[in-house]
């Protein structure tokens, strides 16, 4: 994962689903790519927006953190 390039909280905001084609979030400090991901369509994911880190919200979800598992980690949120 140290090989992963960094990004700005801002950075990641700007891949929302909206402003531009990406569709990130980050958890733990790490940002992954759910563009592909029919759960982040246009991307709301129920209460949740793309383009932030998501580690607090975690504890509200119905699953836990083994969903990360198969996303792509596209870099490291700095």
């Amino acid at each position: 994962m140290s090989d992963l390039p960094v990004y700005t909280k801002s950075q990641l905001a700007l891949r929302n689903g909206q402003d531009k084609p990406e569709v990130w979030i980050a958890y733990k400090g790490v940002i992954y790519d759910v563009s592909r991901s029919r759960l982040w369509r246009n991307g709301k994911h129920y209460e949740h927006w793309a383009g932030q880190d998501l580690t607090a919200e975690l504890g509200d979800a119905p699953h836990d953190e083994w969903v990360f598992q198969n996303l792509d980690a596209v870099g490291r949120l700095g």
